[in-house]
């Protein structure tokens, strides 16, 4: 090892504990010095002889940054460090065969790299059909229970993809000689940010319940597949994981983890199922939170309560060495973090009511999924709460954006520091620069600083520095101060990025969707190396928007999140509260081991549980009032009205579409005659041809006569949204359709609408039939009463006494016979609801 490099203590301990225990997770905060632990790891392991050739995995971009550490620490070492072309195609074999006969210390590879390096055929069967057995008894176990059928055709539609993979697999038609992982004599494995495996194949019975996710990634499942080879070469001793955010996301990462590194520690306790080790630690709860689109609440079922967090964390600490900022106390700047709240636009305003409205239309299933979905409505929503020129490139520029005031405080900062040349970093993960001559919110900042004074070579892009080389040219420029203001996306500039050294603010101009990634982004600034003592932190938010939304999200998940990732002890269960939440006179209740705070709280939460149904209840009663005094009757003449219009356009549209013969008898008319601007046409393919002309001529989307055709007027306009002509026949309504290119084509639409009518009759009147029914119905309900109001009232009334007995409402719950406790010190407050 470098005599000049000494490691801090929790890396010789994070050492200690791969050489002496078994498959380690690194969960070290951001910033803590991962890379020297693993290599350290690597080379002291050869040098015991605990392992032959070590397989470093780590993300593309940081390759050769490890590399460059790597020998840093060890400058004697042998290394094999993977390019692009070695894995290309007609180098991969010959890359492959390298590694297996050559006597290296350490081979480093990237994620993608090294999901191309298979597993044998054989392995993968054996691992195929015991999920395949797995699956099969879920869905024995859900018949013989009467589970959901949704749950069931779940269960058996994921059976057949593996046995599709199966098949795949036996089939001998195909078969590549590659070497494969287990011919390479690899016997440790290290994973650099291995947070990016978390979607393993997980399968289970419940359903609709947030943060599950069960999609499945291939690369998961091929690392999950070695790590089982691993196990077995080593007897669980070989695979070491690094991430400064292990549960990033949800409550199925930290069960993720224990299937890579503990398996058979979960099967031996029999929790190797997800339903098995989600009944034993957690349970669902049920919340309101924000709606998506921003203008209203909902219920939500969640994970966010958890029992048995003492086994837990002793069975995950087997494997987890965590350790977190408030532990290691590391030499950072001091972080100020500043909330900047703008005002939206008039138009930001009407859009998000808007996607109000398309989220109630795809939650009444008025929308085909491939027409509009949730996934549009949040991108949209998201886009539109960065900058309204996303939604359309045509609105103005709104001076109170947050864009600007972010543009505002990079070039203050910029001025204010410009003698000491300090850097700025800006996140924005929408609207990244791709050169396309379209509107992004990346130029538009640079214009804006520009157009300031900066000069134009001081801000700078991390999507220009498209190779290695570019990147590392423009990382020794920031740091430098050459590059005052660098604007990137938390995928490219997030994990690796050290360019700490000058930085002196940070912005987050938009809301990630993990707490992992807000890490990540604050990691670049709050960092060793950084020659500031205290540093700015940005977050920009749009009121009244998804920003609001994201952030609530960010918080959900960092509840959970939280109380794993903790220096403290936990506790025998946790609910849904944040610690800080607690008042001091709860604090004081659990310190003197009050019997009657668990009672409060477990009230609380029945009581708030109770009040939602009964809000909920009062809330449908309400809906149902409204519905009868205006809903309803608006809805019923609307309807009668609809009728009697579509009666009447029936009776003109037979009257046009029968002639009388000579001997008097009636016959349908193909084709009854139009007028198209004021010429008359007794032949379908004149009028057609007229039609099309007449669009050519248009010189406005605005509606124009066109002519009349069957007694119907029509008009003719063009559709800007859908960039389509469109016909509309006036009668007693409007009956409008589409336009084609072929002039009979045209005809036959017209035909087929008037044809329609018939059928629009005869639904208005079953939709008559069923609002008067709906209406007797809600007159029913109405007068129900809420079924569990008594209860309500009983619990009310008891979290009541509790809150007098407990001093909660009283403001001297802080004093004892009128003056302060000896021993408190009021200032330190927060303090002690942190000790807890």
């Amino acid at each position: 090892m470098n005599p000049e490099i000494t490691l801090r203590k929790h890396q010789v301990d994070a050492v200690a504990h791969i050489l002496y225990g078994g498959n380690t997770l690194l969960a070290h905060c951001v910033g803590a010095g991962k890379t020297y632990e693993m290599t350290a790891a690597a080379m002291e392991s050869k040098h015991l002889g605990l392992c032959n050739k070590s397989m470093f995995v780590v993300p593309n971009h940081l390759t050769e940054q490890w590399a460059g550490e790597f020998l840093q620490l060890y400058p004697s070492a042998n290394i094999l460090v993977a390019t692009k072309k070695d894995f290309e195609t007609k180098n991969r074999k010959k890359f492959c065969a390298r590694i297996a006969t050559g006597d290296y210390d350490a081979v480093i590879i990237g994620h993608s790299q090294f999901e191309k390096i298979p597993i044998s055929a054989e392995r993968q069967k054996q691992q195929l059909q015991e999920q395949i057995a797995e699956i099969t008894s879920g869905i024995q176990e859900l018949k013989e229970e009467k589970g959901e059928r949704y749950a069931i055709k779940q269960l058996e539609k994921t059976k057949k993809t593996l046995k599709l993979k199966l098949d795949k697999l036996n089939d001998t038609s195909r078969k590549d000689d590659v070497v494969t992982f287990e011919e390479l004599g690899v016997d440790r494995l290290f994973v650099d940010e291995a947070d990016f495996y978390k979607n393993l194949f997980l399968y289970t019975k419940m359903r609709n319940v947030a943060g599950l996710s069960q999609t499945e990634a291939q690369k998961s499942s091929d690392l999950f597949a070695k790590c089982r080879y691993l196990d077995e070469l080593t007897e669980g001793r070989g695979i070491i994981f690094a991430t400064g955010t292990p549960i990033s996301n949800s409550i199925t990462e930290m069960y993720t983890m224990q299937r890579y590194l503990q398996y058979e520690a979960l099967r031996k306790n029999g929790l190797q199922h997800f339903d098995c080790w989600a009944s034993t630690f957690g349970e669902t709860v049920t919340a309101i939170e924000l709606a998506p689109e921003g203008t209203g609440y909902r219920a939500k079922t969640r994970f966010a309560r958890f029992y048995n967090l003492p086994e837990l964390m002793n069975m995950f600490k087997e494997i987890a060495d965590i350790k977190t900022a408030d532990m290691l106390n590391l030499p950072v700047p001091k972080a100020n973090y500043h909330n900047v709240a703008v005002k939206p636009s008039v138009f930001q305003q009407d859009m998000v009511s808007e996607l109000a409205e398309r989220a109630e239309r795809v939650r009444a299933k008025l929308v085909e999924p491939y027409e509009d979905n949730m996934l549009k409505i949040t991108n949209d929503g998201r886009k539109l709460a960065l900058d309204q020129r996303l939604a359309n490139p045509m609105l103005p520029d709104h001076e109170e954006s947050k864009v600007n005031a972010c543009v505002d405080n990079i070039f203050r900062f910029w001025q204010e520091n410009s003698d000491k040349k300090l850097t700025q970093l800006v996140f924005c993960d929408l609207s990244t620069p791709k050169g396309d001559g379209n509107f992004n919110v990346y130029e538009d900042v640079r214009q804006k600083l520009i157009a300031r004074g900066i000069p134009a070579d001081e801000v700078a892009f991390i999507h220009d520095a498209n190779t290695e080389t570019k990147k590392k040219e423009l990382f020794a420029k920031v740091r430098k101060g050459q590059v005052r203001a660098l604007l990137g996306s938390t995928f490219k500039m997030g994990a690796g990025t050290n360019v700490q050294d000058r930085l002196i603010a940070l912005h987050d101009l938009d809301c990630p969707w993990r707490p992992r990634d807000l890490e990540q982004r604050s990691g670049r600034i709050v960092r060793q190396g950084n020659k500031n003592d205290e540093v700015h932190i940005f977050r920009y938010v749009t009121e009244n928007t998804f920003d609001a939304y994201l952030y609530q999200i960010l918080e959900n998940k960092q509840r959970f999140i939280s109380q794993i990732m903790t220096s403290k002890s936990p506790v025998r269960s946790a609910e849904d509260i944040d610690e800080t939440a607690l008042s001091y006179a709860e604090v004081k209740a659990l310190a003197t081991g009050n019997p009657y705070i668990k009672e409060k709280m477990d009230l609380d939460i029945q009581v708030s549980k109770l009040k939602l149904l009964k809000a909920n209840h009062l809330s449908q009663r309400y809906a149902l009032e409204d519905r009868l005094l205006k809903h309803y009757p608006q809805q019923i003449k609307s309807t009668e009205e609809r009728i009697e219009g579509y009666e009447k356009d029936l009776s003109l549209y037979e009257q046009h579409s029968t002639l009388k013969t000579i001997d008097g008898t009636t016959e349908e008319s193909k084709f009854a005659g139009m007028t198209v601007k004021g010429v008359s046409y007794t032949e379908k393919a004149q009028a057609g041809a007229a039609i099309l002309e007449a669009c050519k001529l248009m010189t406005t989307p605005e509606p124009q006569e066109l002519g009349s055709y069957m007694g119907f007027p029509m008009l003719f306009s063009f559709d800007g949204f859908n960039k389509q002509y469109q016909i509309t026949l006036r009668g007693a309504l409007s009956h409008t359709f589409t336009l084609g290119t072929d002039i009979h084509g045209n005809i036959t639409r017209l035909n087929n609408t008037l044809a329609e009518i018939p059928k629009k009759l005869e639904y208005c009147q079953e939709q008559l039939k069923t609002l008067h029914q709906q209406m007797e119905t809600a007159k029913e309900q109405i007068d129900i009463p809420f079924e569990k109001e008594q209860e309500l009232q009983t619990k009310s009334a008891r979290l009541a006494e509790l809150n007098i007995l407990l001093n909660m409402d009283k403001h001297e719950n802080e004093m004892i016979d009128g003056e302060p406790d000896e021993d408190i010190d009021v200032p330190e407050k927060k303090a002690v609801g942190y000790e807890r």
